[in-house]
């Protein structure tokens, strides 16, 4: 009688190390408790609170109608290659190839994946800040390099800091992994930063793998892509989407931009794991880069009245928080109040319904902070921080 007949559990033996070893996101337990229950006020889950804009949808159905329902290109429609070329040309006056130098993907997720596959040798290192968002130690671990992870703190806005990007570097160091504005801390890199950041990659020549999907929720300053820099457009990739800019998380369809050497080892994977993007996604994306401009600044100015909102609160609350330069998060700390990040959320989750997300989930870097989206109504927004207060003055001893 075979394991099935019997009903016996599966041998986790026979499953593969790393992926025995591989500890479940710390997002997606929250976000499943999160998703059983009707009466949560969430500040988790970092997903827009708005719906697709209509003219999106639109243009999406139109293609379906127009019979757009089969297999595109491996490298994606070449009508959305080019609308991503224009697009870079115009915000940033960065010039790619659309025909060898632009990838679509199924979301940034798979772009991160693949930049780093197709890099990496066993035991290459990846630099990156930590707390950082939750697949980037798994991934680079999977694929058998070496997370090279650089501890940031709010002193520094939770950026990479040159002294500490001179220590992290060694003989094993390959590639720096940058996120800005950055998931969980909505840390930013003003140009000068990066042009610090710049001479050490050249110094040590490193590569540059660059998730820059919150480039349009940059508040405070002109966001600058690390590809800018002098000699780094030859040196990066550039990780963009749609996701957080036009609401289209479900949709899962983001680009990669880079050399055309390295764009073309990113396909060949990309063509045996996933053949292609959503055909559907792709004419959604191209909508959105044509179509979906104001929606987009109407979406931004929203988030910049939550996150002025939100921070002032906090600080109020004795939470400090560093003022978010972009994305839709805060990071504040929960130190004063002696509670670890899991048990803060798990108690603020049952005693208040409020969800946010323990800064432990992204890196043990994150102990001592909570995520707290603003993307939700400014309604929820307040209704949330009175329970927050709440529950922190039920914390306080009683005299």
């Amino acid at each position: 009688m075979s394991n099935i007949e019997k009903n016996l559990p599966f041998p986790k033996e026979k499953l593969s190390d790393k992926v025995n070893q591989l500890a479940p996101s710390g997002i997606r337990v929250f976000f499943d408790i999160v998703s059983q229950r009707k009466d949560i006020i969430s500040l988790g889950v970092g997903e827009p609170d708005f719906a697709t804009p209509q003219v999106i949808i639109d243009e999406a159905i139109s293609s379906l109608r127009n019979g757009h329902t089969y297999y595109t290109s491996n490298q994606g429609t070449p009508e959305l290659r080019q609308a991503i070329a224009n697009d870079l040309q115009s915000k940033y006056n960065l010039e790619y190839n659309p025909d060898n130098e632009i990838l679509i993907t199924v979301g940034v997720s798979e772009g991160i994946d693949l930049a780093l596959r197709s890099t990496l040798n066993t035991g290459d290192g990846v630099i990156f800040g930590s707390p950082s968002y939750v697949s980037y130690f798994p991934l680079v671990n999977l694929i058998g390099g070496e997370a090279q992870k650089i501890k940031t703190t709010p002193q520094d806005n939770f950026r990479i800091t040159i002294d500490n990007l001179n220590k992290a570097v060694d003989e094993n160091s390959k590639v720096l992994f940058l996120n800005y504005p950055a998931n969980p801390t909505g840390a930013g890199y003003p140009k000068n930063t990066l042009d610090e950041l710049r001479n050490v990659v050249l110094k040590n020549d490193l590569l540059v793998v660059s998730d820059e999907i919150y480039s349009d929720l940059t508040y405070d300053y002109e966001h600058t892509p690390f590809a800018c820099l002098p000699e780094m457009k030859e040196r990066t990739i550039l990780l963009g989407g749609f996701s957080k800019t036009y609401a289209m998380t479900g949709w899962r369809v983001g680009y990669a931009a880079g050399p055309s050497e390295w764009i073309h080892a990113m396909l060949k994977i990309h063509q045996y794991g996933m053949l292609c993007a959503p055909t559907i996604s792709q004419y959604a994306a191209e909508a959105a880069l044509k179509y979906a401009q104001k929606d987009a600044q109407r979406m931004k100015a929203e988030y910049f009245q939550r996150r002025e909102y939100v921070v002032k609160e906090f600080n109020k609350l004795g939470l400090k928080v560093s003022n978010p330069e972009g994305a839709f998060f805060t990071f504040p700390s929960i130190k004063e109040t002696g509670l670890s990040s899991i048990d803060f959320a798990t108690q603020l989750l049952e005693k208040e319904g409020v969800a946010v997300i323990p800064g432990s989930a992204f890196g043990p870097e994150g102990d001592g902070y909570i995520r707290a989206a603003y993307a939700a109504t400014m309604d929820n927004l307040k209704i949330a921080m009175d329970k927050i207060d709440r529950f922190i003055n039920e914390l306080k001893p009683k005299s």
